[in-house]
């Protein structure tokens, strides 16, 4: 392990596990100094990997004296060392214990498997993070945009069929006893959520999405009995479900509005010569729920000086500049950002404390 001491690296990585969960795993402290990649891991609880020991990035020497440095700093923090079993579920829905080392050594399985627990928390709440933390994956089925083949029984499978991986190979629902479950969209969250709660068998849909460069869920495959059982007792609560809906849209109007019009007095004590109309349209902008932009930032909502900077650097690069016909002439966004800068940094000026404010025409 080059750079910083071993004994130093895995220290640091297990504080900060430690104080993010409040238990510490040796999975924790591989990810912490990077010789375990989130991706791997993932793959490996889901069953993908045999051995998580394929996919570290380190010979087994240096990870043997990881895992004994992991044990002396967890003996020197007087934590509470506890085994803690990793299951993955296959074929319909049947859980088998996940392997970490090459070998199988149980000695050396056992070291793997144990969490070193914060003695701060109660039994309960310990039971709970152990429990969380070994509960396997759950299934995970494919919307396929490509045609593709069960590799165990030939099947063609068109896109927009569903299919489940097996290790690398793919396999239709039938083969992977999933055949008798009914897909359930994403849409109704009551409904999802109940028909998953009463499903004894179920699988997460998720289709990948070209435009962002990941999977994104789609819904749900559920036993068809626990999907009439959520729709009957939706159908039942769903005028009080209805009311809900409504009282919790007046609250979140409230709440907007009020960091709105917060927003927009700090960005006027930032920018005082900006003019008042411009600032309450930036401030509506940036902090509009469910837009991703700075705004509903936990920043934002603290109205971090840094943040709303970022904002109304935005609102006039897109406002007051050429910045966005440049883009639809096909420039590419850092060289437009370069092009209007200067005009930003004038607009700025203008707008900020002790200066003449000169509104541009635009």
């Amino acid at each position: 392990m080059p750079g910083r001491d071993a004994g130093e690296r895995v220290r640091a990585a297990a504080e900060q596990a430690l104080d993010r969960q409040k238990y510490v795993s040796a999975i924790d402290v591989l990810v912490g100094m990077n010789l375990l990649s989130p991706r791997d891991l993932e793959g490996w609880r889901r069953g993908q990997i045999p051995q998580l020991e394929r996919v570290v990035h380190c010979n087994l020497n240096k990870l043997s004296e990881a895992m004994k440095l992991l044990r002396q700093w967890a003996s020197e923090r007087g934590l509470k060392p506890s085994e803690t079993v990793y299951m993955t579920q296959g074929r319909g829905g049947t859980r088998r214990p996940l392997q970490f080392s090459v070998s199988g050594d149980e000695d050396i399985e056992r070291a793997y498997r144990t969490h070193y627990v914060s003695t701060e928390l109660s039994e309960k709440k310990q039971q709970k993070l152990l429990e969380k933390a070994s509960a396997p994956k759950e299934i995970v089925a494919f919307l396929i945009l490509h045609n593709s083949k069960c590799s165990e029984c030939g099947e063609e499978l068109p896109r927009t069929s569903f299919l489940t991986m097996e290790g690398s190979a793919p396999l239709c629902l039938a083969c992977a006893d999933l055949g008798h479950l009914v897909y359930l969209p994403s849409g109704d969250a009551a409904l999802t959520r109940r028909a998953g709660k009463y499903s004894a068998l179920r699988a997460v849909v998720v289709r990948f999405s070209r435009a962002r460069g990941r999977y994104e869920r789609q819904g749900l495959l559920v036993e068809q009995a626990a999907l009439e059982q959520a729709e009957e007792e939706c159908l039942e609560d769903e005028e009080v479900r209805l009311r809900r809906r409504l009282r919790d849209a007046e609250r979140r109007t409230v709440e907007d509005t009020a960091l709105a019009g917060r927003m927009t007095e700090r960005i006027l004590e930032l920018y005082p010569r900006c003019p008042p109309g411009e600032a309450r349209a930036i401030a509506r902008h940036t902090a509009e729920r469910g837009s991703g932009r700075v705004g509903r930032s936990a920043a934002g909502r603290a109205l971090d000086e840094e943040a709303l900077r970022l904002a109304v650097t935005a609102a006039i690069r897109h406002n007051h500049t050429e910045y966005d016909t440049l883009l639809m002439q096909g420039a590419d966004r850092l060289d437009a950002r370069k092009t209007v800068r200067d005009r930003v940094t004038n607009v700025l000026t203008e707008w900020g404390p002790g200066t003449a404010c000169k509104v541009p025409d635009a």
